[in-house]
């Protein structure tokens, strides 16, 4: 964090701001309502679960991990609710720890007997069956037991390393082996390449379904890892480490390799989190702890799998189509559906896409279709995540090896994706491409995709810039908006913005792009006190604004002075806010809401009244110090007055309706689901899938 930052945090009030890890621990209390919801379907429940638990692990990964860093440092609190690092730490850990404890309890005392109803069954170690234990015996043999290393703890052999996240088993013995040693524990690591649940066959299984963990499979048969020796108990443990990279930029010569290098040390960071099963004893627990140098307030005892993130593929290995939600097609914009040539549809208008109630197939045509048209001499790109396999990546090599002149920034940075981004930018080279990694010190977070083709004996330029990632898997599981367009200004301001990622020189001045880390910030809160000052003088002025997390400290000062001046303002917030709304006198015209349902809410879109002018943004960033100055990010104007009602009418009004997957935050951050009362139930998810898809799911 820059030093200007820090200085702008602290000139501000610290009782103005809520804290940020409360609010990421809150939106995870919502997800975690998702689960508990039994109006949701089964498997979705689960699913649901599993994605508080990935959540979870993340914000140990990142943030305790950072906060023990500032503890350890004695470093002052950095953040603007200026509320210490240890202060902070103990509260995250209590709301923590009763956000694990209601996960399992739900688990074992609704959903896997809810699931087993229906057929689903995870069949626990002492109520298997003869054929059963007779099948999990051979599977352990034939596929677990030979990628096995048992590591007894002696002289010899010291606590080994423990990977992060690992499903790991420590073992207490009695007896001596073979050699005479006389150990009381060893350690069993769980290779990562086998499966944590195991499918039996039905006719094993005694219903459709039925699964083993992994771990009952091997406490189930430790024994045979010990030949000779008593053992007297087998315990699951799992550790979650600081995953947070350091690359020092400034220094390295070649970003790539040098993040190459780090990698691998993700998974051997400081433990920040000891998991281990309810049933570990007292003195393995307090011996595990003592290894990874974490007190009580770090150790988290569970009844159950220690990762449950692992029981996110169960709903997919399940053929249950009425315990998930009802499936649809998405549905594709009828200037497409007319013309095959994406080019000239886009040249008779601007498009506009709506994921997931719209098709994401477009997006990738438009780089096919660049990729093989005779006319189409350059395609340029940015890639933040677009995962392992990516069919879009695929058709730029296919375009380099071609010959087209294609330029691909790829974000080396971006966190947890940095191996798959390395290996893209491997492969496009190989192929031929321009591959560059952006601008040291700031990550290129904007998404476009630049298409220049020779019309006509002239050079025109073509656009696609998105609120989401170029991720095809995500597009059908994250709402976010893309636009065509052909607009000259507009293609100008993101060729611009393209030059300043690959080459050298001073930022220009845009046509209508804001950009970070040059304008964007600066114009979001020239536009709110452009409608504070509306206000103050008698005229009608309203702010609307739909983001993923709200923090950057001017933008919430500004906000809090256009409250105050009269402006009514409603801020749909799915994660993180720390402005606290309806403070007399500070906020009282200001609301917040957080909407969580099937999808993942992701798009970005900022509305200001503007004298009835309607100015309507899509961006690429949230409202947070990292994503005004310390990315490099993008901020279009809807221009075409059709597509901005769309999305007045997509983005917003439905969000600001919504009855039913709809909470709503008070001054001290405590989140209120809405009802809907004897009002009409109106979710504006399940309007928009039956507005915009083709084959829309039922209501529910």
């Amino acid at each position: 964090m820059s030093t200007a930052a820090v200085k702008r945090k602290r000139a501000l009030p610290p009782e103005h701001f809520l804290n940020r890890e409360l609010g990421q621990l809150a939106f995870n209390r919502r997800v975690l309502e998702l689960a508990e919801n039994p109006k949701n379907p089964l498997l979705e429940r689960l699913r649901f679960l599993c994605i508080v638990s990935s959540n979870l692990d993340e914000f140990f990964e990142i943030r305790v991990a950072g906060l023990k860093e500032q503890i350890t440092l004695g470093a002052p609190s950095s953040e603007p609710d200026g509320i210490a690092p240890g202060q902070v730490f103990r509260m995250v850990a209590r709301i923590a720890h009763e956000i694990v404890a209601r996960q399992y309890q739900l688990l074992n005392s609704e959903l896997l007997p809810r699931l087993a109803h229906e057929g689903i069954r995870f069949l626990r170690r002492g109520e298997w069956t003869t054929a059963q234990q007779d099948w999990v015996r051979a599977y352990f043999f034939r596929e677990v037991m030979p990628l096995l290393t048992p590591i007894g703890l002696d002289p010899a052999h010291p606590f080994p390393r423990v990977l992060n996240k690992s499903l790991n088993f420590a073992v207490e013995l009695e007896g001596k082996d073979a050699f005479g040693r006389k150990s009381g524990a060893a350690i069993v690591q769980a290779p990562r390449v086998l499966p944590r649940v195991v499918k039996l066959p039905p006719k094993i299984a005694g219903c459709p379904h039925g699964f083993v963990f992994l771990s009952a499979v091997l406490h189930a048969n430790m024994r045979e890892l010990f030949a000779g020796m008593q053992v007297l108990g087998s315990y699951q443990f799992r550790v979650t480490r600081n995953s947070d990279l350091f690359v020092d930029e400034e220094e390295v010569k070649n970003l790539r390799t040098a993040l190459q290098g780090e990698l691998p040390q993700r998974h051997f960071g400081n433990a920040v989190r000891l998991e281990v099963a309810d049933n570990c004893s007292d003195a393995m627990t307090a011996f595990l702890q003592q290894q990874f140098g974490l007190g009580e307030e770090d150790l988290y005892r569970v009844p159950g799998p220690v990762n449950l993130v692992r029981l996110m593929q169960v709903p997919d290995w399940v053929d249950r189509p009425d315990l998930m939600f009802p499936r649809f097609t998405p549905g594709v914009p009828a200037a497409l559906v007319r013309r095959a040539d994406i080019f000239e549809a886009i040249r008779r208008s601007d498009i506009l896409l709506h994921h997931p109630f719209q098709s994401f197939l477009p997006v990738v045509q438009y780089v096919q279709q660049a990729a093989v048209d005779p006319a189409v001499v350059a395609i340029k790109q940015t890639v933040y995540r677009t995962g392992n396999e990516s069919v879009l990546m695929d058709t730029l090599i296919q375009a380099a090896r071609s010959g087209k002149e294609v330029t691909v920034v790829v974000e080396l940075l971006a966190r947890f994706d940095e191996e798959a981004n390395i290996n893209w930018a491997s492969r496009l080279e190989q192929a031929g491409a321009h591959v560059v990694y952006g601008v040291v010190g700031h990550k290129t977070h904007a998404k476009m995709a630049l298409v220049v083709r020779r019309e006509d004996g002239q050079l025109r330029r073509y656009v696609h810039v998105s609120t989401g990632n170029y991720h095809v898997r995500t597009a059908g599981l994250y709402t976010d908006f893309g636009l065509f367009t052909c607009n000259e200004q507009i293609c100008a301001d993101v060729n611009e913005t393209f030059k300043q990622l690959t080459g050298l020189g001073k930022a220009s001045r845009l046509h209508h792009l804001w950009q970070a880390p040059f304008t964007l910030q600066e114009n979001v809160v020239q536009a709110i006190g452009e409608e504070a000052r509306a206000a103050r003088a008698g005229r009608p002025a309203r702010i609307v604004a739909k983001m993923n997390a709200l923090l950057e400290p001017q933008t919430i000062d500004a906000l809090y002075r256009a409250s105050q001046a009269g402006v009514r303002i409603d801020l749909i917030v799915r994660g993180v806010c720390a402005l606290r709304p309806g403070v007399p006198g500070l906020s009282e015209n200001i609301r917040v809401r957080s909407i969580l349902g099937r999808f993942l809410e992701h798009s970005r879109v900022f509305y200001f009244l503007a004298g009835g002018k309607e100015r309507v943004f899509m961006a690429s960033a949230d409202w947070m110090d990292r994503n005004f100055f310390r990315r490099v990010e993008i901020c279009v104007p809807i221009l075409d007055p059709k597509l901005k009602k769309r999305i007045i009418a997509e983005a917003l009004r439905p969000y600001l309706r919504d009855n039913v997957q709809a909470w709503e935050m008070n001054a001290e951050g405590v989140y209120r689901r809405r009802s809907p009362g004897r009002a009409q139930p109106y979710s504006a998810q399940q309007a928009l899938l039956a507005e915009l898809a083709q084959q829309p799911a039922a209501a529910g």
